[in-house]
């Protein structure tokens, strides 16, 4: 039995205590009479057209056959041809999944979409799963749907009640966000590497550092995100009214910069524990001497998100200094959870390899921390430097060829501007204040690409 403690006054934790879960289905088909619930999926071509991963595919289209209290599944495809569409199409239907529609996100419909939405300044030329995520979103409330809940197409241990548990929170109990957590553990071993050896570490470290001086605003979101006990999960459920005022960012830090949007933005969410066993999905390859793949680019990414989010909303003075220093304390963190972690593994039974894990902080998360930190101040440095430069010259203009003069100054402003910002979507809120036709614009799109219902 899992234990029931609550240690963070905004975050509800919802322990499973029991596995009797019919009451929660029967709830949930009752408030699904006047409280319209969305589940969004969103995937590529290869999630079913790979030997792999088909099976994957087809038990999660198994499972929800029988979550009754969905109005609608939107399946958003990326990177697929019209023929991959209507094959996911033929799919669904074989395993007789009702009240769905695919999303083809390079279809002539929703590309048009993205291209007045893009043409309006919301920049959502790239794809990528941000912009997937945005896209049906923007469906869920064009149908009315008042909770709106989104999973990976590539778990491998789904199960319905994994989902009842999901939407319980926010479909039943009135919470404006609920977020899974559940045991990261394959074939006997501890998986869930970014989140146990480079995000833990990385705020325990940051609160370390910040209980010290005392900074109480980056304190609270630290300890709000230490709270949860899995931040990196993808399953969450969103109030409509909520969702509508949320950001999402369009790289590897969406998650961490989800809960940072709920910090800001929410006043009651719940994380919930939602399988007994262990939770299995697809894993990340490492990358090791390539920044820009695996859990490298993941990790620059996440720690881009954080960091960047607490100079914003907390005021937080990024400098050289501070990263090395941080580094530096992240560094003692994890040989004292490492120990941990490999104490829990013997007295689980499960193999632990101590030499890896220190290989994964020292050859990898400890240089993605630097490597973040750089992101971070390099493009502020050099405008700093910039500006040095044409300020110790002002002086001297007139002796300054005009066009040189000209040069730097049309330069300067360039340079400014080259700050790191974490990509993100605007809000929906925004988009429909920008462009009240959208919705209409959305619905039509969607009744025009039946073929693929």
């Amino acid at each position: 039995m899992s234990n029931f403690a609550q240690k963070h006054t905004g975050i509800s934790t919802l322990y499973l205590l029991s596995e009797d879960g019919n009451k929660l289905e029967l709830e949930l088909f009752h408030h699904s009479k006047w409280k319209k619930a969305v589940l969004i999926i969103p995937l590529l071509a290869s999630e079913f057209t790979l030997p792999d991963n088909k099976p994957v595919f087809e038990n999660i289209i198994d499972q929800l056959s029988g979550a009754n209290y969905l109005s609608q599944i939107i399946f958003g495809l990326d990177k697929a041809t019209e023929g991959e569409a209507k094959e996911l199409a033929a799919l669904v239907n074989e395993h007789n999944l009702q009240n769905y529609l695919v999303q083809h996100n390079d279809g002539p419909g929703f590309s048009s979409i993205y291209q007045k939405l893009s043409e309006s300044g919301f920049r959502l030329d790239e794809p990528g799963k941000g912009r997937n995520m945005f896209m049906s979103f923007g469906i869920a409330l064009a149908m009315g749907a008042q909770s709106i809940g989104i999973i990976d197409a590539d778990i491998r241990t789904f199960t319905r009640s994994q989902l009842d548990r999901l939407f319980y929170p926010v479909q039943v109990l009135g919470y404006q966000f609920s977020k899974a957590f559940y045991a990261r553990v394959r074939e006997k071993q501890f998986y869930g590497r970014v989140k146990r050896l480079l995000l833990d570490p990385l705020l325990i470290a940051l609160k370390r550092k910040f209980t010290d001086t005392q900074q109480d605003r980056v304190l609270r979101l630290v300890d709000f995100l230490l709270t949860f006990n899995y931040q990196l999960s993808g399953e969450v459920v969103f109030d409509s009214q909520l969702l509508k005022r949320m950001q999402f960012a369009t790289n590897w830090g969406v998650e961490i910069f989800t809960l940072i949007e709920v910090y800001r933005k929410s006043t009651t969410c719940a994380q919930v524990e939602i399988s007994y066993g262990p939770f299995d999905h697809k894993h990340q390859s490492v990358s090791e001497h390539d920044h820009t793949k695996g859990l490298y680019r993941m990790g620059i990414d996440i720690v881009s998100t954080l960091l960047a989010a607490l100079v914003v909303e907390e005021g937080l003075e990024i400098t050289e200094h501070f990263i090395r220093d941080l580094t530096t304390t992240y560094l003692s963190v994890t040989d004292d959870l490492i120990k941990m972690y490999a104490d829990n593994a013997a007295y689980c039974g499960l193999t632990y390899d101590t030499n890896k894990e220190e290989e994964m902080v020292d050859n990898v998360f400890k240089n993605v921390i630097l490597y973040a930190g750089d992101l971070l101040l390099s493009p502020a440095f050099m405008s700093r430097r910039f500006s040095t430069y044409v300020s110790e010259y002002e002086e001297f203009k007139t002796y300054i060829d005009a066009g040189l003069l000209s040069v730097i100054e049309k330069k300067l402003p360039d340079l400014k501007s080259q700050i790191y910002e974490t990509p993100r979507t605007v809000s929906w809120e925004r988009v429909m204040r920008k462009m009240p036709g959208i919705i209409n614009e959305i619905i039509d799109v969607v009744e025009g690409e039946k073929t693929f219902r």
